[in-house]
């Protein structure tokens, strides 16, 4: 624009230039005729001769007058514009400054066909000018079409990590500051075990003396829960979480000292609300490409589902000492009966086109001094100290982008249980425990609100869950 304007410039200037050489070149043919007009003189009457060149001399002057004066206005014309072509380029020089610092960086590159996270190091989040020299579109034009920024996709300059088809209990992505995130989810876990106890003496290995203990245990666990979180900063959000359980157990068994020959189906349900958790979670560092980002959280859980110590036992007499009964709990507890603390990190390391992540987690569960069960007949039982197990564990994973609104994610998640104690001995029957599970999960971006989340988790040890399929829906206010 501004080469046109000079151009413009240079071309008034010559304008004006060529009526001054005009008129300097009439002058001149006016003198010459002036002066063979005085030579004239001499032989014709000289009164009529100085009239007649007066006369063409003022008609000379005044078409002079009118060249010198339309060009004068083809002058200011173009001077008026000259001025409207500045005021225009002005205009949109703000418009390209005020576009710059609205619209996302991230939408303007999907614009240019990719997201800022695939633009590796040379990607650009500025906009570019039109070739025609015409103001970049309006914010309103390109945020329409805006979206979630896809799995292994690595930011230019955004301090925010990918995101990924979420398959841990913890994600990934921090809330935006001053967003609200309200998460319905739904979790089906099924498991089964079978455990068969020789309890006698066998005179060889074909000959038992005693009974058997054969035991088939199915457990269904359903647990619907709402989390809310909220962006305190961009790189901190609290979050709480509020379970409802539904349980049910079914256990196949034959019950020892009673010389039975057929299978007893022992049932037992329990539903209601379950242990609520708040969780704390900061981004420690800004990743980028071939950087890994560390979140590190805080979880705590309290005691507020029903504990198993609440429920009813069936013992006949004290389960310790006397074991006639199924000693199987006649409701099933909906929380775990400990107050509990949680630290842990997150971390996820973009390598296009995926994104590689994972946690480290240290479960501790607080002792409980003065603890009573609850037996069948009224009976209370004090067990005094109860100290169960804390839990370390690990997991990794990787997503994977399939378009800009699905993904998938699948991982490897184990977790190290330690023994239970009471009043500082370790529970009869209580041992080491190794939970492992393959999980497989995908992502689908429903709008730019709404995202539907699923997992499906398999049990590779014998103490884990079978089956686990979780369903996820967060919605952001």
């Amino acid at each position: 624009m501004a080469k046109r304007t000079a151009k413009r410039n240079s071309l008034a200037r010559c304008c004006a230039a060529g009526c001054a050489g005009a008129l300097l070149i009439g002058h001149m043919a006016f003198a010459q005729e002036v002066q063979s007009t005085a030579t004239a003189i001499s032989s014709d009457d000289p009164s009529a001769v100085v009239r007649k060149l007066e006369k063409e001399q003022d008609l000379r002057l005044r078409e002079m007058h009118r060249e010198i004066a339309l060009q004068e206005q083809r002058i200011r014309e173009q001077d008026r514009q000259i001025a409207e072509m500045k005021r225009m380029l002005a205009a949109q020089e703000d418009d390209y400054r005020t576009l710059r610092q609205a619209v996302d960086a991230g939408v303007l590159a999907q614009q240019r066909a990719g997201d800022v996270h695939a633009g590796g190091a040379m990607a650009s989040a500025q906009p570019m000018p039109s070739p025609d020299g015409m103001p970049p579109a309006a914010p309103h034009d390109v945020a329409s079409d805006a979206a979630p920024r896809p799995v292994g996709r690595e930011p230019e300059s955004d301090e925010r990590p990918p995101e990924v088809a979420p398959i841990f209990n913890q994600p990934g992505v921090l809330t935006p500051r001053g967003k609200f995130v309200i998460e319905p989810s739904y979790q089906f876990a099924y498991s089964s075990s079978e455990r068969v106890a020789l309890i006698g003496y066998t005179i060889i290995p074909a000959l038992l003396i005693g009974l058997i203990d054969a035991r088939q245990v199915k457990i269904t666990t359903q647990t619907a829960s709402l989390a809310m979180r909220y962006g305190v900063t961009d790189r901190m959000e609290l979050e709480v979480r509020v379970p409802y359980v539904s349980a049910h157990t079914d256990t196949i068994s034959r019950e020892i000292f009673t010389g039975s020959a057929t299978d007893r189906v022992f049932s037992a349900s329990g539903r209601g609300i379950g242990d609520v958790e708040a969780t704390a979670r900061y981004q420690f560092n800004d990743g980028g490409a071939d950087h890994a980002y560390y979140i590190g959280w805080l979880r705590f859980k309290s005691r507020t589902g029903r504990d198993p110590f609440e429920v009813t036992t069936d013992c006949v007499q004290r389960c310790i000492q006397n074991t006639t009964g199924t000693g199987l709990p006649l409701q099933l507890p909906t929380g775990s009966g400990f107050y509990a603390l949680q630290p842990g990190v997150t971390w996820l390391y973009p390598s296009d086109p995926v994104v590689f992540f994972g946690n480290l987690s240290y479960l501790h569960n607080f002792p409980r001094n003065d603890v009573s069960r609850h037996v069948l007949g009224g009976v209370e039982e004090n067990l005094g100290k109860v100290d169960v197990g804390d839990i370390y564990d690990a997991s990794i994973g990787m997503g994977l982008a399939l378009n800009d609104r699905a993904s998938i994610s699948m991982g490897y998640d184990q977790s190290f249980i330690g023994v239970t104690k009471q009043n500082g001995q370790t529970v009869a029957g209580s041992s080491r425990s190794v939970l492992g599970s393959l999980l497989l999960g995908g992502s689908y971006r429903l709008d730019d609100t709404r995202t539907l989340n699923f997992a499906l988790g398999v049990g590779v040890t014998r103490d884990t869950p079978d089956v686990t399929v979780t369903v996820r829906v967060p919605i952001t206010l």
